[in-house]
């Protein structure tokens, strides 16, 4: 099996009974390594102190005294934040029911990058053994932030860090600073001549994929979704791509980031869309339930259509919470 995504974390987890994964002390300490939690040289002792003391215990409970006895206020905001993270992560009985309890719940206080950290790792389990780059290269939207551009019938879709690196626009990010300038520098459009150089940048995210003109992208990205919700819900589901969505019928709808509800939803009320905003609808989907119990008697066997669009200034954050708290399901499914 070829290795790919070593930066989710993946090899410092255990599987549970289930398949799901288990939070382990060493992916709390990978959290503790970040940069905003390591005390910088003027650190004051209390935090230096409660630094070394997670190092050695990383499930320890702390009091809030210990928080409130750091003097400097930015280090106290980021170790509230963390510590009220990991509970929540070790309250769970999986990695993936952690992330189906923070996305379910209140999700204020709880920065995106950690949830994007959580699908990344999620996702790297669940695609275990996955052998198309297609679908990987697809799955990277699920918790990288994208740039779009459109050039000859092709919607191209580029890692949005990359990108601002080439531009000089922002640094590069530790894992891409530890690769090395270049890597933000090699940019190419996934092919399937090129599918093979894959693993060997699938943590540097610099292929880009055409999912306007090459339907092994749009059945890549069908193919992500299908795995997501099947390994997280529990529930078996087919994911068609579509040219457009003409169904005079259509009951549901699941927008799978914020410009693509905000244009669900015009649509849904019947009106009319300008041709700007009807191109940056990027990709459409038909989901049906294998079983059609499992879903509100409202929608059946009726598809529930999935759209995916970016923002006027062409950036593209897919939201994948939304396939969780969106569907149709005629009730909660646990994760493994």
């Amino acid at each position: 099996m070829t290795e790919f995504w070593v930066s989710s974390g993946h090899h410092l987890t255990q599987r549970t009974a289930g398949g799901g994964l288990m939070v382990t002390d060493e992916l709390i300490l990978a959290y503790l390594a970040r940069p905003e939690l390591v005390p910088p040289d003027e650190a004051c002792a209390s935090e230096v102190a409660l630094h070394t003391a997670l190092l050695d215990a990383p499930r320890r409970p702390v009091e809030p005294a210990e928080i409130a006895a750091i003097a400097d206020a930015d280090a106290r905001e980021n170790w509230a934040v963390i510590l009220a993270f990991r509970d929540r992560l070790l309250a769970a009985r999986s990695v993936e029911a952690g992330y189906l309890s923070l996305v379910r719940g209140d999700l204020q206080g709880v920065p995106s990058l950690f949830l994007n950290q959580l699908v990344h790792l999620i996702l790297r389990n669940a695609l275990d053994g996955c052998d198309d780059p297609f679908v990987l290269r697809a799955a990277e939207l699920f918790f990288r932030p994208q740039r779009v551009s459109f050039h000859e019938g092709a919607v191209l879709l580029a890692d949005a860090e990359v990108i601002a690196a080439r531009e000089g626009g922002a640094p590069l990010s530790p894992l891409l600073t530890m690769l090395g300038k270049e890597a933000a520098n090699e940019l190419d459009v996934l092919t399937a001549e090129n599918a093979w150089t894959y693993w060997s940048r699938s943590d540097a995210f610099t292929m880009a994929l055409n999912l306007g003109s090459d339907a092994r992208s749009r059945a890549g990205l069908a193919r992500v979704i299908e795995t997501f919700v099947g390994h997280l819900l529990n529930v078996a589901v087919r994911v068609t791509p579509l040219d457009r969505l003409e169904d005079p019928d259509w009951r549901w709808f699941v927008g799978l980031d914020q410009e693509a509800t905000r244009i669900g939803n015009a649509l849904w009320r019947g009106d009319t869309l300008d041709a700007g905003t009807r191109e940056r609808v990027l990709a459409v989907f038909s989901l049906t339930f294998d079983d059609p119990a499992q879903v509100l008697p409202t929608v059946g066997e009726r598809p529930v259509y999935l759209l995916l669009a970016a923002a006027a200034d062409r950036s593209v954050q897919l939201k994948p919470h939304n396939l969780v708290v969106g569907l149709p399901l005629a009730e909660g499914r646990e994760a493994a």
